[in-house]
């Protein structure tokens, strides 16, 4: 199921980012310390009252060209207008209302979403009387908060969480593998969609999914059942979605929280750019199972040694995905579509593997004989036993002494004695350590 999308939309110095920041915490550290990962920090994830959604800064977005600033923010709004389930509109409480934000409101207002007036910079309770002003917009009681002291974010949030839609579930049979395509505009998504399901020619039906503006098409190939996620629609035509291709992502990551396999898109022509290590990157935070399709490869010149060089360069660029697989193909010319759907199954299946807690303890028992856990001040990090604890990615527990003693080096160890065990191509793992109950 797709998390309800929230986004901040205001013109600029309101504070939109420290807001953003304030609302995420530290959700995106997961992804921080893992090598080779690179991410802009316009989405994130949170959590209040239960309830989880996703949130956009929309001042993470560049806008191309000689922008003048009020074009830039209708541009914006009308992104998060068109995208978004609840909309935060960010003001100053300093600066008052400006022509600018007057605009904003106007488009805001006839959205008809949810609209919540958050006033930023209300820093002491001196300033408290500076929000009346923003009554006039006609969006009910606005929000005073402070990006810098944190006050008021917990209102902000219970506000937000109380006109979020209900998550809308998938009806599909567990049986049914849902397969996401993102990748940047031009990889050739749409004719590899095109491709998977005109050889096949026995689609169900389309149906439209649950997420916006996305086609599910269920499918069936040798006995097992697909449904491909189509996210090669996300681009809307016109300048708005071309100059800000980052938006885009939003769309990519309802289709992504989704699926339980994700393909990510390369343009085999093109090579490798850094737009494609931040997609990637959402489908690792999302903890998704995963393989690389490199398209087009039937107009790459190639020789014995071309694959293989390919192979290490989506090696060396995406270090924090080494356990995706890679297939080469062309959706043009059908060239190797045919070994697609195969890995798909298997990391499918990889994602949901379950390994017997006393068979884990077996392999970091021997991993920790063969190079014995860290010392930290004179004290030696003590492992006491591992169990797998979810699925979908596979997510281990670790329990020790001192979790402060786990070095992310020792950790990411553990994780390789793990894989060169039992494979689990294809899937992330997720380990956490925690400190064993009856230890002090």
């Amino acid at each position: 199921m797709a998390r309800p999308v929230v986004a901040i939309v205001g013109r600029p110095n309101v504070g939109k980012s420290t807001i953003f920041n304030r609302i995420i915490g530290d959700r995106l550290s997961i992804v921080e310390d893992k090598p080779g990962i690179t991410r802009d920090r316009i989405y994130g994830i949170s959590e209040w009252n239960g309830k989880s959604f996703s949130i956009i800064d929309t001042g993470g977005i560049e806008i191309d060209g000689e922008d003048v600033i009020l074009k830039s923010i209708r541009m914006q709004a009308e992104l998060a207008i068109e995208e978004a389930d609840v909309i935060v509109f960010m003001s100053d409480a300093k600066a008052g209302i400006t022509q600018a934000d007057e605009e904003v409101a106007q488009m805001l207002y006839r959205s008809g979403k949810p609209i919540i007036v958050a006033v930023n910079k209300v820093d002491n309770l001196s300033r408290a009387d500076l929000i009346y002003e923003f009554y006039s917009y006609g969006f009910g009681d606005p929000i005073a908060v402070s990006g810098s002291h944190g006050t008021g974010i917990g209102d902000l949030l219970d506000a937000i969480t109380s006109n979020l839609p209900e998550l809308e579930e998938d009806h599909y049979d567990e049986d049914v593998i849902r397969v996401a395509l993102i990748g940047r505009p031009n990889v050739g998504k749409s004719s590899l969609v095109n491709a998977i399901l005109g050889e096949e020619r026995v689609i169900v039906s389309d149906i439209a999914g649950t997420t916006r503006d996305a086609i599910d098409t269920p499918f069936e190939k040798d006995g097992q059942k697909y449904v491909l996620i189509d996210t090669a629609g996300m681009r809307k035509r016109g300048k708005v979605y071309e100059t800000t291709e980052k938006y885009s992502v939003m769309r990519a990551m309802r289709a992504i929280e989704r699926a339980d396999v994700v393909l990510v898109v390369i343009n085999g022509e093109e090579g490798i750019i850094e737009q494609d290590k931040h997609i990637a990157g959402y489908a690792y935070e999302a903890g998704k199972a995963s393989l690389f399709v490199v398209n087009k490869w039937d107009v790459v010149d190639k020789d014995d040694k071309t694959m293989h060089q390919f192979e290490t360069k989506i090696r060396d660029h995406f270090l924090f995905m080494t356990y995706a697989p890679i297939v080469f193909l062309s959706a043009k010319t059908k060239q190797r579509l045919q070994k697609l759907l195969p890995v798909v199954q298997h990391v499918a299946q990889q994602h949901v593997m379950r390994i017997q807690t006393h068979l884990l303890n077996d392999v970091i028992s021997d991993a920790v004989a063969i190079n014995p856990p860290p010392t930290d001040k004179g004290r030696r990090l003590r492992i006491n036993y591992v169990t797998q604890v979810a699925v979908k990615p596979p997510t281990m527990v670790v329990f020790v002494n001192d979790p402060e003693i786990m070095h992310f080096s020792y950790e990411r160890y553990l994780e390789n004695k793990i894989r060169a065990a039992f494979n689990f191509e294809g899937t992330p793992i997720r380990i956490f350590t925690r400190r064993k109950s009856d230890e002090s």
